[in-house]
């Protein structure tokens, strides 16, 4: 090893932590910048790119914090970033793991999670997420209302036990997506937590959520319980003798 390669390999202060790429460093302000000319906008985002790096994805997800005019250009840009973040492959990860928990919307994460990763392996993603997020009142939920309503697409072991304790989540948009979630595993574990809010919730169209996935899956109310629930479904349903939820035509 000779001199240079002796000061090249020294750690910094960071010790042996990745420097940021220079090559990343050199394009990442004018692609994440509403003010730079189009020109130079478009030709950054095109450099950053080629590298398909951590560095470069980190830099290029930036450009999904601003619209610019007009907005067809605003959608060619944002577009050419989405597929160069998705070309880096497994490199994007940590880079989108970090945008999403800070981000005002995971809609583009959620998207690139959905082309980078199998289907068990992104709703584990998905899951780990969702553990950022309480049941409590907050002026900004959109990310969590995202998570939620992405979870009804998929059927996994896991997704009953985490949204669980949404049903009980003060936002009723939060509690609505939970049951659509939950309905979706067809475990019949969930009767009781779907009955128990059903007994106290105000919304009508969390109710009639609720009220039509027990009539979709056939579950039966458990006789105790039967009386009660019919005093608190929504008009035009019942659930008959053999405690069976049914929709009146």
């Amino acid at each position: 090893m000779g001199l240079f390669d002796l000061f090249k390999s020294k750690p910094g202060k960071d010790g042996d932590k990745k420097p940021k790429s220079n090559a990343a460093a050199k394009w990442a302000e004018a692609a994440g910048s509403k003010r730079a000319q189009a020109y130079d906008r478009q030709e950054a985002i095109a450099e950053l790119c080629k590298m398909q790096s951590a560095d470069a994805v980190e830099a290029l997800l930036k450009r999904f914090t601003f619209a610019t005019d007009p907005s067809i250009t605003d959608q060619e840009e944002k577009e050419a970033v989405f597929e160069g973040i998705v070309a880096a492959g497994r490199e994007a990860l940590e880079p989108v793991r970090a945008f999403a928990a800070k981000a005002e919307s995971v809609a583009l994460p959620m998207r690139v999670l959905k082309e980078l990763l199998p289907e068990d392996e992104l709703v584990e993603e998905l899951l780990t997420w969702l553990k950022r997020w309480d049941t409590e009142y907050a002026k900004f939920i959109d990310p969590k209302l995202q998570m939620l309503q992405q979870l009804e697409e998929y059927q996994h072991p896991k997704i009953r036990e985490a949204v669980e304790p949404f049903l009980q989540d003060v936002n009723e948009p939060a509690r609505f997506y939970a049951v659509a979630a939950t309905f979706k595993q067809k475990d019949p574990a969930a009767i009781g937590p779907l009955l128990a809010l059903l007994l106290d919730e105000e919304s009508v169209r969390v109710r009639a959520k609720i009220a039509d996935g027990f009539v979709a899956l056939k579950w039966e109310v458990p006789e105790d319980q039967r009386d009660s629930i019919r005093k608190v479904l929504p008009p035009q349903y019942t659930v008959d003798g053999s405690g069976f939820v049914s929709k009146r035509a």
